[in-house]
Protein backbone atom coordinates (compact mmCIF):
# COMPACT_ATOMS: atom_id res chain seq x y z
CA UNK A 1 0.00 0.00 0.00
CA UNK A 2 1.38 3.28 -0.86
CA UNK A 3 2.19 5.29 2.16
CA UNK A 4 0.67 9.07 1.74
CA UNK A 5 1.83 12.53 3.68
CA UNK A 6 -1.53 12.70 4.99
CA UNK A 7 -1.31 9.41 6.51
CA UNK A 8 2.15 10.38 8.31
CA UNK A 9 0.61 13.60 9.25
CA UNK A 10 -2.52 11.83 10.47
CA UNK A 11 -0.39 8.94 12.64
CA UNK A 12 2.08 11.60 13.93
CA UNK A 13 -0.86 13.62 15.32
CA UNK A 14 -2.50 10.59 16.83
CA UNK A 15 0.89 9.66 18.63
CA UNK A 16 3.20 12.47 19.29
CA UNK A 17 5.92 10.49 17.30
CA UNK A 18 8.36 12.04 14.61
CA UNK A 19 7.79 12.05 11.31
CA UNK A 20 10.41 9.46 10.18
CA UNK A 21 9.11 7.27 12.84
CA UNK A 22 5.51 7.41 12.07
CA UNK A 23 6.66 6.53 8.02
CA UNK A 24 8.27 3.72 8.79
CA UNK A 25 5.69 2.32 11.40
CA UNK A 26 3.43 2.65 8.37
CA UNK A 27 5.57 1.07 6.16
CA UNK A 28 6.28 -1.93 8.32
CA UNK A 29 2.26 -2.26 8.83
CA UNK A 30 1.07 -2.04 5.52
CA UNK A 31 -0.46 1.53 5.89
CA UNK A 32 -3.07 -0.06 8.85
CA UNK A 33 -3.69 3.27 11.26
CA UNK A 34 -4.20 0.64 14.02
CA UNK A 35 -1.53 -1.81 13.66
CA UNK A 36 1.08 1.61 13.12
CA UNK A 37 0.02 2.87 16.58
CA UNK A 38 0.61 -0.55 18.02
CA UNK A 39 4.07 -0.74 16.32
CA UNK A 40 5.12 3.01 17.54
CA UNK A 41 4.57 2.19 21.59
CA UNK A 42 6.06 -0.91 21.49
CA UNK A 43 8.87 1.20 19.73
CA UNK A 44 8.26 3.44 21.97
CA UNK A 45 8.58 0.77 25.13
CA UNK A 46 11.90 -0.09 23.96
CA UNK A 47 13.31 3.27 23.77
CA UNK A 48 12.19 3.78 27.53
CA UNK A 49 13.96 1.13 28.52
CA UNK A 50 16.62 2.45 26.97
CA UNK A 51 16.36 6.20 28.79
CA UNK A 52 15.45 4.43 32.13
CA UNK A 53 19.01 4.40 33.43
CA UNK A 54 19.24 8.07 32.95
CA UNK A 55 18.46 10.45 36.00
CA UNK A 56 15.66 11.99 36.07
CA UNK A 57 15.47 15.09 39.03
CA UNK A 58 13.93 17.37 37.51
CA UNK A 59 10.04 17.49 36.94
CA UNK A 60 7.03 18.67 38.59
CA UNK A 61 4.75 18.79 41.58
CA UNK A 62 1.01 18.78 41.14
CA UNK A 63 -2.21 18.70 43.18
CA UNK A 64 -5.85 17.91 43.03
CA UNK A 65 -8.80 18.44 44.79
CA UNK A 66 -12.00 16.54 44.32
CA UNK A 67 -13.86 18.63 47.07
CA UNK A 68 -13.06 20.45 50.23
CA UNK A 69 -12.26 16.56 52.01
CA UNK A 70 -10.15 15.04 49.40
CA UNK A 71 -7.10 15.86 47.73
CA UNK A 72 -3.68 14.38 46.28
CA UNK A 73 -0.54 15.48 46.09
CA UNK A 74 2.19 13.40 42.91
CA UNK A 75 5.72 14.22 41.48
CA UNK A 76 6.43 13.56 38.36
CA UNK A 77 9.91 13.31 37.39
CA UNK A 78 11.95 14.46 33.87
CA UNK A 79 15.39 15.07 33.12
CA UNK A 80 15.62 18.04 32.37
CA UNK A 81 14.06 21.49 33.40
CA UNK A 82 13.51 22.52 29.50
CA UNK A 83 11.10 19.45 29.60
CA UNK A 84 9.15 20.15 32.80
CA UNK A 85 8.49 23.82 31.27
CA UNK A 86 7.34 21.60 28.34
CA UNK A 87 3.42 22.13 28.24
CA UNK A 88 2.71 18.52 27.13
CA UNK A 89 4.37 17.51 29.93
CA UNK A 90 2.73 19.52 32.36
CA UNK A 91 -0.39 18.21 30.76
CA UNK A 92 -0.07 14.76 31.78
CA UNK A 93 1.31 15.64 35.16
CA UNK A 94 -2.01 17.48 35.55
CA UNK A 95 -3.59 14.06 34.51
CA UNK A 96 -1.47 12.13 36.76
CA UNK A 97 -2.55 14.47 39.77
CA UNK A 98 -6.61 13.64 38.97
CA UNK A 99 -5.68 9.82 38.34
CA UNK A 100 -4.33 9.79 42.08
CA UNK A 101 -7.20 11.66 43.56
CA UNK A 102 -9.60 9.28 42.62
CA UNK A 103 -7.24 6.15 43.34
CA UNK A 104 -7.31 4.10 46.22
CA UNK A 105 -4.09 2.29 45.63
CA UNK A 106 -2.04 2.09 48.84
CA UNK A 107 1.64 1.89 46.97
CA UNK A 108 3.03 3.42 44.02
CA UNK A 109 3.72 -0.31 42.60
CA UNK A 110 -0.76 -0.63 42.84
CA UNK A 111 -0.84 3.17 41.19
CA UNK A 112 0.79 1.99 38.26
CA UNK A 113 -1.22 -0.68 37.33
CA UNK A 114 -4.47 0.62 37.82
CA UNK A 115 -6.12 1.85 34.45
CA UNK A 116 -5.48 4.95 32.99
CA UNK A 117 -8.45 7.42 33.64
CA UNK A 118 -8.18 8.91 29.97
CA UNK A 119 -8.00 5.01 28.23
CA UNK A 120 -9.07 2.03 30.27
CA UNK A 121 -7.36 -0.21 27.69
CA UNK A 122 -3.83 1.40 29.23
CA UNK A 123 -2.50 0.80 32.94
CA UNK A 124 -0.57 3.63 34.55
CA UNK A 125 2.43 2.53 33.34
CA UNK A 126 1.58 1.87 30.18
CA UNK A 127 0.58 5.56 29.84
CA UNK A 128 3.77 6.53 31.50
CA UNK A 129 6.21 4.61 28.52
CA UNK A 130 4.06 6.51 25.64
CA UNK A 131 4.55 9.76 27.20
CA UNK A 132 8.33 9.13 27.48
CA UNK A 133 8.40 8.02 23.42
CA UNK A 134 6.62 11.28 23.02
CA UNK A 135 8.90 13.35 24.83
CA UNK A 136 12.20 11.60 24.18
CA UNK A 137 13.62 11.74 27.42
CA UNK A 138 13.20 9.18 30.82
CA UNK A 139 10.51 10.14 32.94
CA UNK A 140 9.42 8.51 36.31
CA UNK A 141 6.28 8.82 38.36
CA UNK A 142 8.08 8.90 41.29
CA UNK A 143 5.00 9.27 44.41
CA UNK A 144 1.92 10.18 44.91
CA UNK A 145 -0.34 10.99 48.42
CA UNK A 146 -3.92 11.01 48.78
CA UNK A 147 -5.23 12.95 51.70
CA UNK A 148 -8.77 12.75 53.09
CA UNK A 149 -10.13 14.57 55.78
CA UNK A 150 -12.54 12.89 58.42
CA UNK A 151 -13.54 16.08 59.88
CA UNK A 152 -12.72 18.90 58.33
CA UNK A 153 -11.10 19.97 55.43
CA UNK A 154 -8.17 19.89 52.97
CA UNK A 155 -6.17 23.13 51.58
CA UNK A 156 -3.70 22.46 49.19
CA UNK A 157 -0.94 25.05 47.57
CA UNK A 158 1.43 25.06 44.74
CA UNK A 159 4.69 26.72 44.75
CA UNK A 160 7.57 27.94 42.17
CA UNK A 161 5.14 26.65 39.18
CA UNK A 162 5.36 23.27 40.60
CA UNK A 163 8.76 23.02 42.39
CA UNK A 164 6.40 22.12 45.66
CA UNK A 165 3.40 20.88 46.05
CA UNK A 166 1.74 20.93 49.74
CA UNK A 167 -1.51 19.75 51.03
CA UNK A 168 -2.59 20.24 54.37
CA UNK A 169 -5.62 18.78 56.41
CA UNK A 170 -7.31 20.49 59.31
CA UNK A 171 -10.24 19.29 62.02
CA UNK A 172 -12.48 22.21 61.84
CA UNK A 173 -16.68 22.77 62.60
CA UNK A 174 -16.75 25.73 60.55
CA UNK A 175 -15.20 25.92 56.59
CA UNK A 176 -15.81 29.32 55.43
CA UNK A 177 -13.14 31.52 53.50
CA UNK A 178 -11.36 32.89 56.37
CA UNK A 179 -11.01 29.08 57.64
CA UNK A 180 -9.64 28.40 54.29
CA UNK A 181 -7.64 31.35 53.71
CA UNK A 182 -5.91 30.72 56.90
CA UNK A 183 -5.25 27.14 56.22
CA UNK A 184 -3.58 28.30 52.89
CA UNK A 185 -1.68 30.41 54.43
CA UNK A 186 -0.03 27.89 56.77
CA UNK A 187 0.41 25.98 53.21
CA UNK A 188 2.52 28.56 52.52
CA UNK A 189 4.30 28.27 55.91
CA UNK A 190 4.68 24.68 55.34
CA UNK A 191 6.47 24.94 52.01
CA UNK A 192 8.67 27.71 52.51
CA UNK A 193 9.93 26.55 56.07
CA UNK A 194 10.30 22.73 55.74
CA UNK A 195 8.82 21.48 58.95
CA UNK A 196 8.96 17.75 59.50
CA UNK A 197 6.30 17.37 61.92
CA UNK A 198 2.83 19.15 63.15
CA UNK A 199 3.67 19.48 66.96
CA UNK A 200 6.60 18.44 69.73
CA UNK A 201 4.01 15.21 70.28
CA UNK A 202 4.84 14.04 67.01
CA UNK A 203 8.52 13.49 67.47
CA UNK A 204 9.52 10.78 68.81
CA UNK A 205 11.41 10.04 71.76
CA UNK A 206 14.43 8.59 69.66
CA UNK A 207 14.61 11.10 67.41
CA UNK A 208 14.99 13.35 70.67
CA UNK A 209 17.43 11.48 72.54
CA UNK A 210 19.52 11.54 69.04
CA UNK A 211 19.19 14.91 68.83
CA UNK A 212 20.07 15.51 72.61
CA UNK A 213 23.66 12.74 72.31
CA UNK A 214 24.46 15.13 69.34
CA UNK A 215 23.91 18.34 70.60
CA UNK A 216 25.62 17.41 73.98
CA UNK A 217 28.94 16.15 72.36
CA UNK A 218 28.78 19.84 70.30
CA UNK A 219 28.64 21.36 73.93
CA UNK A 220 31.53 19.45 75.38
CA UNK A 221 33.97 20.24 72.44
CA UNK A 222 32.64 24.04 72.56
CA UNK A 223 36.22 25.65 74.38
CA UNK A 224 33.63 28.08 75.83
CA UNK A 225 31.84 25.67 77.82
CA UNK A 226 35.00 23.85 79.28
CA UNK A 227 35.09 23.23 82.89
CA UNK A 228 31.12 24.21 83.30
CA UNK A 229 28.99 22.63 86.14
CA UNK A 230 27.01 19.72 84.10
CA UNK A 231 23.89 21.37 85.46
CA UNK A 232 24.84 24.22 82.99
CA UNK A 233 25.44 22.14 80.37
CA UNK A 234 22.88 20.46 80.52
CA UNK A 235 20.88 23.35 80.44
CA UNK A 236 22.67 24.41 77.56
CA UNK A 237 21.61 21.29 75.66
CA UNK A 238 17.96 21.35 76.54
CA UNK A 239 17.90 24.78 75.38
CA UNK A 240 19.57 24.29 71.81
CA UNK A 241 16.99 20.99 71.12
CA UNK A 242 13.58 22.93 72.56
CA UNK A 243 15.02 25.42 69.72
CA UNK A 244 15.89 22.67 67.02
CA UNK A 245 11.95 21.58 67.56
CA UNK A 246 11.21 24.81 67.15
CA UNK A 247 12.50 24.98 63.94
CA UNK A 248 10.80 21.39 62.61
CA UNK A 249 7.65 21.59 63.96
CA UNK A 250 5.12 23.28 62.36
CA UNK A 251 3.10 24.75 65.06
CA UNK A 252 6.06 25.90 67.11
CA UNK A 253 7.35 28.01 64.05
CA UNK A 254 7.00 31.63 64.09
CA UNK A 255 4.44 32.02 61.76
CA UNK A 256 5.77 33.73 58.21
CA UNK A 257 2.52 36.87 58.32
CA UNK A 258 3.34 37.38 62.10
CA UNK A 259 2.71 41.22 62.42
CA UNK A 260 4.87 40.66 65.57
CA UNK A 261 7.39 38.45 64.09
CA UNK A 262 6.62 36.62 67.29
CA UNK A 263 3.14 35.12 66.87
CA UNK A 264 3.51 31.20 66.26
CA UNK A 265 1.53 29.61 63.96
CA UNK A 266 -0.68 27.80 67.04
CA UNK A 267 -1.11 30.98 68.08
CA UNK A 268 -2.18 32.32 65.08
CA UNK A 269 -4.55 29.45 64.12
CA UNK A 270 -5.95 29.66 67.51
CA UNK A 271 -6.50 33.69 66.80
CA UNK A 272 -8.62 32.30 63.90
CA UNK A 273 -10.62 30.11 65.62
CA UNK A 274 -11.78 32.20 67.90
CA UNK A 275 -12.64 34.65 64.90
CA UNK A 276 -14.76 32.14 63.53
CA UNK A 277 -16.30 30.37 66.40
CA UNK A 278 -14.37 26.98 65.19
CA UNK A 279 -12.39 24.02 66.67
CA UNK A 280 -9.85 24.59 64.34
CA UNK A 281 -6.47 22.23 64.48
CA UNK A 282 -3.70 21.12 61.95
CA UNK A 283 -3.99 17.51 61.72
CA UNK A 284 -1.45 16.39 58.81
CA UNK A 285 0.53 18.13 56.27
CA UNK A 286 2.27 16.47 52.90
CA UNK A 287 5.01 18.65 51.39
CA UNK A 288 6.52 17.05 48.06
CA UNK A 289 9.58 19.02 46.52
CA UNK A 290 10.65 18.52 43.10
CA UNK A 291 13.80 16.17 42.92
CA UNK A 292 14.14 15.95 46.54
CA UNK A 293 16.84 13.94 48.18
CA UNK A 294 17.58 12.47 44.30
CA UNK A 295 21.17 13.20 42.98
CA UNK A 296 20.90 15.52 39.57
CA UNK A 297 22.89 15.79 36.88
CA UNK A 298 25.75 18.05 36.25
CA UNK A 299 25.76 19.20 32.76
CA UNK A 300 28.01 21.32 30.58
CA UNK A 301 25.46 22.83 27.81
CA UNK A 302 28.69 23.86 25.56
CA UNK A 303 30.66 20.93 25.74
CA UNK A 304 27.19 19.24 25.13
CA UNK A 305 26.82 20.86 21.83
CA UNK A 306 30.07 20.33 20.99
CA UNK A 307 29.51 16.86 21.17
CA UNK A 308 26.59 16.27 19.16
CA UNK A 309 28.32 18.50 16.54
CA UNK A 310 31.52 16.29 16.31
CA UNK A 311 33.81 18.83 17.56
Amino acid sequence: MAITAAMVKELREMTGAGMMDCKKALNETDGNMDAAVEYLRKNGQAKAEKKAGRIAAEGLCRVAVKDEKTAAVVEVNSETDFVAKNADFQEYVEAVAKQAVESEAADLEAFLGEKWHLDASKTVKDALVDKVAVIGENLSIRRFEKVVAENGCVVTYVHGGGRIGVIVEAATDVVNDAVKEALTNIAMQVAALYPKYVSTDEVSEEFKAHEKEIITEQIKNDPKMAGKPDKVIEGAVNGRLNKELKEVCLLEQVYVKAEDGKQTVAKYLEQVAKDNGANLSVKKFVRFETGEGLEKKEENFAEEVAKQMGM
